[in-house]
């Protein structure tokens, strides 16, 4: 790792947070985008390797570029990583020790929410790891002694905005403050390409003791845009009949929610093929009964409303398309007035309300602009007042959120309907509870209000091919008694007030056809499902060919671009991800057939070898890597 030049103003910083905490600093720092990286990385190597000294963070979400892996994958993402993070990108110092279980023994870094899979394998990380609803941090956080907050802000006029990550500080320093417990000394460092959000996310004049401006900030992580497979857009089209216009959406971030983004534009924007495809994907009705009893399949006249913790790339294509801009009020009075149909204009309305920031570069430019445009629009706010229904605000919260839609990702299920979405049942944890309890909680108390679970059917390729619905797991973050709406590529299973069996039939419905026989007979071994259930014939084309067939009218309109919100990658290189892609899943035998026999030559391989550093080759390793590369283009697949 290239070495970072040296800042006066962070290092002054550095030493005034050692001298004020005696060497062993308690640092609280945000999650995700709102981390200082620059003053976190040398306080950290200010105090690596001295035994007179040591570092404490509580924190989450520490974001690091991907590794490039090895091989065909080095030589197709290293230059990418470069190229989009930015050749000045500071990765977090204890995110990459932490990820190769590599922590000096006087730091110990606490986080209640884990970069997707990155931590399995770290023992430090998976042992002082701790689990918390995102509404508890802050609660919780004030009993551990912080001395020290740092946090990167966007500044304009004088003014200091929390920017990307008002979420937690604010609900923190309250905390401490009714505890009794003194103010950590609170440190901002300024970011030029933060953006600038006014309202509940300014900062009050004399809240942070030291306001440091480097002379050079590195480039702010942005998330990759990746694609959307023809499985998440199917996926995405049962997700995008539920939500009622006039309505709340929440969404996190992944390809399963670009894909409901997706498909929801569509059915504002091109209603008749959106509703097309649906009837092709939907063969049994079971979605389009469900859109018709407390969802929708017109577009959207009165607009959504969004209540997110987090903000994302989505947010901003909805609200371009006009489908986000049903404005709340945070007047009791007004609100009512604007759910009887009474329009109050936007003065003080807000469309938009979230609690952290986080994806793309583009919506980041956005959010700034917003600011300056219409800076009643978006909410920036305490994630109290977004994930969390009760206390004083409670009418206007439930009135704001009516008809609300909460959209959250799950790796596994069960029949009976519990959710596997933080954890493996050997307590390894893959990421964190996060929000997710709090808004499937908040569905069950709103009325009208939605918990709508996204999973893929399966995961793995040929041998390692597994169901993500299972009979029962060791683990799980949502119990099975506040069970709602699961959904995946092969359609909707609406659990709510099910009985047990009734659930297990309604699981089974949205199945791979692979599992489907085999979950049945556990179930029927456990009591659960009556003997004399037989699989309707329909579930048999629960199958990847199937959904194939299923998805035609729309491949036939081009509806079925991977990259629909553009793209990170060039056009070369989106040619050759789904070779490598392939490359990837293929079994040794096919591999050295294909590679024995390539194949015809194909338009733009030179283009790709060159990419790929392949053109000329001078080792045996590089010429099998290039016959490889050969073989999965020409195979049609790049």
């Amino acid at each position: 790792m290239a070495s970072t030049p040296r800042d006066p103003a962070t290092d002054a910083a550095v030493e005034a947070i050692l001298q004020r905490t005696g060497g062993h600093p308690r640092v609280a720092a945000p999650l995700g985008l709102g981390k200082p990286h620059g003053l976190l990385n040398a306080l950290y190597r200010a105090v690596e390797g001295r035994a007179d000294r040591s570092l404490t963070l509580f924190t989450a979400l520490s974001l690091t570029r991907p590794s490039p892996g090895k091989g065909l994958a080095a030589r197709f993402a290293g230059p990418f990583i470069e190229r989009h993070f930015g050749a000045g990108y500071e990765d977090l110092l204890h995110a990459v020790a932490q990820a190769r279980d590599a922590l000096p023994p006087n730091v110990r870094v606490h986080e209640f929410y884990m970069q997707s899979g990155a931590l399995l394998h770290s023992a430090a990380a998976q042992r002082d790891y701790i689990s918390q609803n995102y509404t508890h941090v802050a609660r919780d956080l004030a009993s551990r002694d912080v001395d020290v907050l740092v946090q990167l802000v966007a500044v304009r006029d004088g003014r200091i905005s929390l920017s990307s990550n008002p979420d937690l500080t604010f609900d923190f320093l309250d905390r401490q403050a009714e505890a009794g417990r003194p103010k950590p000394f609170c440190v901002a460092v300024t970011h030029p390409d933060m953006p600038y959000v006014s309202g509940h996310a300014e900062a009050p004049d004399g809240m942070f003791d030291l306001v440091v401006e480097p002379a050079t900030s590195p480039p702010l992580f942005a998330m990759p845009r990746g694609p959307i497979a023809p499985a998440e857009f199917a996926l995405g089209m049962h997700a995008s009949a539920l939500v009622v216009d006039g309505g709340t959406l929440q969404i996190g971030i992944g390809a399963l929610s670009d894909a409901l983004v997706r498909a929801l534009l569509l059915r504002h924007e091109q209603n008749d093929a959106w509703g097309e495809g649906l009837e092709a994907l939907d063969r049994e009705g079971v979605t389009r009964a469900s859109a018709a009893a407390w969802g929708g399949v017109s577009s959207f006249d009165a607009g959504l409303y969004g209540a997110s913790e987090m903000v994302m790339d989505g947010f901003m294509h909805l609200q371009r398309a006009g489908v986000l801009r049903r404005r709340a009020y945070d007047d009791l009075a007004r609100e009512r007035a604007a759910a009887a149909g009474n329009d109050q204009g936007t003065v003080g309305g807000h469309y938009l309300r979230g609690a952290f920031l986080l994806g793309s570069r583009e919506l980041y430019a956005w959010m700034d602009r917003s600011e300056r445009d219409d800076p009643d629009a978006i909410d920036m706010c305490r994630v109290s007042n977004v994930n969390h229904l009760y206390g004083d605000h409670q009418p206007l919260a439930a009135l704001q959120r009516r008809g609300a839609r909460f959209f959250n990702t799950c790796m596994m299920a069960t029949l009976t309907g519990a959710a596997v979405s933080d954890g493996l049942d050997d307590g390894r944890v893959v990421s964190g509870v996060g929000g997710q309890f709090n808004f499937v909680a908040m569905a069950h108390e709103l009325p009208g209000g939605r918990s709508i679970l996204l999973l893929r059917a399966t995961r793995g390729k040929g041998r390692h091919l597994a169901s993500n619905i299972r009979f029962a797991y060791g683990h799980t973050t949502i119990p099975r008694h506040l069970r709602d709406v699961f959904v995946t590529e092969y359609g909707v299973a609406d659990l709510r007030g099910l009985s047990d069996e009734a659930c297990i039939e309604a699981m089974l419905g949205i199945a791979d056809a692979r599992f489907v026989d085999a979950l049945a007979a556990e179930a029927k071994r456990a009591g659960k499902l009556r003997q004399g259930f037989v699989v309707p014939e329909a579930w048999r084309a629960h199958t990847p060919e199937g959904l194939t067939a299923s998805l035609a009218p729309m491949r036939a309109r081009g509806l079925l671009d991977p990259f629909p919100f553009g793209s990170d990658f060039t056009p070369v290189e989106r040619r050759l991800l789904p070779a490598l892609g392939w490359l990837k899943d293929a079994g040794k035998g096919v591999l050295l057939a294909a590679m024995l026999v390539p194949g015809r030559a194909v338009e733009g391989e030179d283009a790709a070898l060159k990419r790929m550093g392949l053109a000329r080759v001078g080792t045996l390793k590089a010429w099998m890597e290039r016959r490889a590369l050969l073989a999965a283009l020409r195979r049609g697949v790049g």
